[in-house]
């Protein structure tokens, strides 16, 4: 299952990191205090309309970007295959994070049109971790007009 304040967060980190600020930088434009940006950022809250209008206020974004965004990046995740389906109860082997992070299982990579890669991280039956990134092509064009 994916969680909506992760992809949220994901993409409002994203942004930010692009822009090449800092967290004290974007909560004090969005009035927001630090530690609570950082919380959204990592998916612990979910942000309320008005507080995630003052955050893509901050970051120079329309709120519509942002969602529109996120709802590309859930609607690739509901084209994989078991992403947002439950597993079936089965016992699951207790495995040692430490072992579960080197053997790297239940993670996926799929990118499409080459404009978005999708990371999927099945963290459990019914919890998946979402990480989408927009590809940048190498080469762009360059039009001068004089």
């Amino acid at each position: 299952m994916v969680l909506l304040r992760r992809v949220i967060g994901d993409a409002l980190r994203a942004r930010r990191q692009g822009q090449q600020r800092t967290l004290r930088e974007v909560s004090s434009a969005a009035n927001v205090s630090l530690g609570y940006l950082s919380e959204i950022e990592r998916g612990q809250k979910e942000p309320s309309s008005e507080l995630l209008a003052a955050i893509c206020d901050a970051l120079g974004a329309r709120l519509s970007e942002l969602l529109r965004e996120v709802s590309d990046t859930v609607a690739l995740a509901e084209q994989m295959p078991g992403v947002l389906v439950p597993v079936a109860d089965e016992p699951t082997p207790v495995v040692p994070s430490a072992v579960r992070k080197a053997t790297n299982r239940g993670v996926r990579q799929v990118t499409t049109d080459g404009a978005v890669a999708v990371q999927v991280r099945q963290d459990s039956p019914l919890k998946a971790t979402l990480r989408s990134t927009r590809v940048r092509p190498a080469e762009r064009d360059v039009v001068c007009a004089a």
